[in-house]
């Protein structure tokens, strides 16, 4: 057997390892786990041109989680529909967060207004991740975006802790066939307005300011955009490679790391912005810590290290074969 023969096998053996120990070999993965006390369905839609995801919707019952991989590049937005059933002829449908398709699955659908999204732009401008967590669109659950792993002095928690739902003015409030309020819509919904939707006259930063009903969802999101024109406070950057746990209805009195991250940087281009670009924002705190994340937060993506470890798996076996041979052709 040629030398070269003898020898590749450990150089892939080595080569891989190195890729694994260090991060390179790391495709972003969305980790989405459902803490509320009722089954949502997430949804998800990848940008024009952008790969989609490996799947576009499921279900997870209460306490469920499940991990999906993403391609670098991919850009898109993911959220929870609730209150989904099943009709006699097949067709689904949720009350809140639908995306039209009449199945399980999106395949290519958005959720229809109010919904809270979590958007992303991976891979982007400077080679950097940018996500949010929007209200533009309205509010239905409460969710919050943790990066794992990835790094920045932007790279920090987003999102919603609190139960908008209840606190909703009435005027936006959506309510189920039971009386319940299950959604709250956005003003420019609601009304319809070019002061609401940033729109016309309104189109620019400098004219499009804060409502009596974005500041509503301001102070309890703080870091969630609260209409089109919010990026400075709203908008989150971590190098590439991060993963992201996306938790539904998450407690903020959960068992918590501070993070070193805070939040207020626009960035240049790209990147999940709410449904537009430009400056504004601002806000009341309230009483959540929203520089944190969860135990466990900075772990390696199970999805990732599980595709590391069939590498070497396979890298091992065929390094195996070549001592074997090796072995046989000189014994013997």
């Amino acid at each position: 057997m040629p030398p070269m023969a003898q020898i590749l096998p450990f150089v892939l053996l080595v080569f891989i390892s190195t890729l694994c120990i260090s991060g390179v070999y790391s495709a972003s993965t969305f980790t989405l786990m459902n803490k509320c006390d009722y089954t949502v369905w997430p949804g998800m839609l990848s940008n024009a041109g952008i790969d989609p995801l490996p799947t576009s919707g499921f279900v997870l019952q209460k306490g469920e989680s499940r991990v999906v991989s993403a391609p670098d590049n991919w850009g898109g937005r993911l959220w929870g529909r609730t209150h989904c059933t099943e009709d006699s002829s097949g067709k689904f449908s949720c009350l809140t967060g639908d995306c039209g398709s009449g199945k399980l699955e999106c395949s290519g659908g958005g959720a229809a207004p109010p919904a809270t999204l979590a958007e992303f732009t991976l891979n982007g401008h400077n080679n950097m991740d940018f996500y949010d967590v929007s209200l533009v669109d309205g509010y239905n659950l409460p969710m919050v975006v943790v990066p794992q792993g990835g790094s920045g002095i932007n790279c920090t928690t987003t999102g919603c802790f609190v139960d908008l739902n209840g606190d909703c003015p009435s005027e936006l409030k959506v309510m189920s066939n039971g009386g319940d309020g299950v959604a709250c819509k956005s003003a420019c919904e609601a009304f319809a307005e070019e002061q609401y939707c940033c729109s016309g006259a309104f189109g620019t930063p400098d004219t499009c300011k804060p409502s009596s009903y974005s500041e509503v969802f301001k102070k309890a999101c703080p870091t969630a955009y609260s209409y089109a024109y919010d990026d400075k406070s709203s908008t989150f950057t971590c190098s590439s490679g991060a993963h992201y746990l996306i938790t539904f209805c998450p407690s903020p009195n959960a068992s918590q790391k501070s993070s070193s991250g805070t939040s207020g940087q626009v960035p240049p281009s790209g990147g999940g912005d709410g449904g537009n670009n430009g400056g504004g924002g601002g806000g009341q705190k309230g009483n959540y810590d929203y520089s944190m994340v969860y135990d466990g937060a900075l772990e390696t993506s199970s999805g990732a290290t599980s595709t590391c470890i069939h590498m070497l798996t396979h890298a091992s076996g065929v390094a195996v074969v070549t001592v074997t041979l090796w072995l046989s052709s000189h014994l013997f």
